[in-house]
């Protein structure tokens, strides 16, 4: 007979698969932005790397202005909901981590969690800076999804031509790096959370689903 008593961590962590209480849980609110940014932001990073990544002959074929403006529509909005995001919780305290967790892994979950935040505001505003500072832009009016009439940035757009294309390649470049760290972000988020889930057997994704 094993008489050892059982660590804490697994008098602690509840077993996968059982239901969390509402006060472990972040507020419905706060799981559809979660879910809504995520979604868009997944389906953004498509978009923009099919893009990039497709030959000057397969982009003449395609419709590409289409999916250009597809993925600025998108951006948008995802600023637009990552802002409300950022306010709610801002007002609304998220539910604690689990003290089976290490200090560590809380601090970098928390200091993960912050750079996303700033991230998903970061990355929509300066792609709409950099298409603000696009020489063309005064005869491409941006309208997103095709429907709603939207405005750029006027502090961009009245610069001289000289002036807008240095913008627009600066701007660019930093949108491009920007998601570059979204994505090692991202990869660190979603492989802690399985893990934390699948191996560690603690109900992590339950604090962020209905």
């Amino acid at each position: 007979m094993n008489s050892q008593p059982p660590s804490a961590t697994s008098a602690s962590a509840p077993p996968r698969g059982v239901a969390l209480h509402d006060d472990a849980k972040y507020t419905r609110v706060a799981m559809v932005l979660h879910w809504a940014v995520a979604l868009l932001m997944l389906g953004n990073i498509a978009i923009g790397q099919t893009i990039a990544l497709l030959s000057d002959a397969t982009l003449e074929k395609i419709d590409v202005r289409f999916w250009i403006d597809l993925h600025k529509s998108i951006g948008i909005t995802v600023l637009g909901l990552a802002i409300l995001r950022v306010l709610w919780r801002a007002t609304h305290r998220p539910p604690a981590l689990s003290h089976v967790f290490a200090s560590w892994e809380r601090t970098a979950a928390h200091l993960a969690h912050w750079l996303l935040y700033v991230l998903i505001v970061v990355l929509p505003l300066t792609g709409w800076a950099h298409d603000s500072a696009w020489v063309a832009a005064s005869t491409h009016p941006l309208v997103l999804f095709g429907i709603v009439p939207f405005p750029r940035m006027g502090f961009l757009m009245a610069l001289s031509d000289a002036s807008k294309d240095y913008w627009h390649t600066l701007l660019g470049n930093v949108h491009t790096y920007c998601a570059y760290v979204l994505y090692v972000l991202l990869a660190l988020h979603i492989g802690g959370a399985l893990k934390h889930q699948w191996i560690d057997r603690h109900p992590v994704l339950g604090r962020m689903l209905p």
